[in-house]
């Protein structure tokens, strides 16, 4: 679709803000994601193996979520290299032409990864004996292989941008100005349904969750019905913070900024330098955003991982952490208090 860097223009260039803030922030990310995504990947399998269990369907969600972020924090420090080496794309044409494939594979697969797994919550909390029904490992993962194909193959069209030489350097990375009318218009089309449709069914499952937790709540005044509606809210807390701080920015600031140079194409930069300064400087910043969607994805593997709070209840030292003792000790409640309910269902 295009990289929200500036194009090949000379004019009210940004490179300088680009090589400072792209490196520190990618390899910012890097670091966090990597040791973050990695221990939530060993307790995950090394919870399932000592358990002996197969991997539930929320399981098998937050998994195939993991290995995307790892998929895209791998790629940054290629990402922040070629800033550090002054915009010169050292690592060949094909490494360039993956690097966008990766990124928007990460970010629409994790938006829709988020959205299943909101819908699952909503169920859980709503109709729990349809949960329990649809407990079925095989339909995860054809859930989670269609999602994969469904971004893979629309993101086929990054491939086609490569690298470019510019002043005796190997450009890659930027917006390529002669597709600009392309980019605007698949823009549109992902706009809606790669953030819009997606966030409005995780914001309908979530008002109709919590309405029914407070519902729940005015008739059902006890302890375990609290727990269970604190644990619903810490989801959506974390999944609406994702959205709203890492997804939204970005989407908003690339319309912006795609419509700002297709003017400037048309009609060239006349006195709106400083507009288009600001927005390749906000296109820069809501990209970094974007990317940091990785390190927030494993806040969700605590909250909604079913194998996780165990593992590490065995293997944390009382007195080293009571924050984590407590949420053992919630998350027990829940699990208790729904298999009850099965059972009286």
């Amino acid at each position: 679709m295009g990289h929200l860097n500036e194009g090949n223009n000379t004019n009210c260039s940004i490179s300088e803000f680009k090589r400072t803030v792209y490196p520190v922030a990618y390899l910012f990310i890097f670091s966090l994601g990597l040791i973050g995504n990695l221990m939530s990947l060993f307790f995950f399998i090394s919870s399932s193996l000592r358990r002996k269990a197969y991997f539930s369907p929320v399981n098998i969600l937050m998994l195939n979520l993991l290995l995307s972020d790892l998929m895209m924090v791998c790629s940054l420090p290629f990402r922040a290299a070629y800033y550090l080496m002054e915009s010169d794309w050292a690592f060949g044409d094909v490494t360039c032409r993956i690097m966008s494939y990766v990124f928007y594979i990460n970010m629409y697969g994790s938006v829709y990864f988020l959205m299943v797994l909101s819908m699952v919550r909503f169920v859980a909390i709503v109709k729990p004996f349809t949960y329990v029904r649809w407990q079925n490992s095989r339909r995860a993962w054809t859930i989670s292989i269609v999602i994969w194909l469904i971004v893979s193959l629309t993101s086929i069209p990054l491939l086609g941008a490569g690298t470019s030489i510019e002043s005796g350097r190997i450009k890659c990375l930027e917006l390529n100005q002669s597709h600009l009318k392309t980019i605007i218009m698949l823009n549109r089309c992902v706009l809606f349904l790669g953030f819009v449709m997606p966030f409005t069914v995780i914001s309908v499952c979530y008002i109709f969750a919590a309405l029914y937790l407070l519902k729940l709540k005015k008739t059902r005044q006890n302890q375990r019905s609290q727990l269970n509606h604190k644990k619903s809210c810490s989801l959506v807390i974390i999944v609406l913070l994702i959205f709203l701080a890492c997804f939204m920015p970005y989407h908003v600031v690339r319309t912006l900024f795609l419509e700002a140079e297709m003017d400037i194409s048309n009609k060239g930069y006349g006195e709106s330098c400083h507009y288009i300064q600001s927005l390749r400087k906000a296109a820069v910043i809501t990209h970094c955003l974007a990317s940091g969607n990785s390190c927030l994805d494993p806040l969700l593997f605590f909250f909604v991982g079913e194998n996780f709070i165990s593992f590490w209840r065995q293997h944390t030292p009382r007195r080293q952490s009571c924050i984590i003792e407590q949420n053992v000790k919630v998350s027990e409640k829940i699990n208790n208090d729904i298999e009850r309910r099965f059972r009286r269902i």
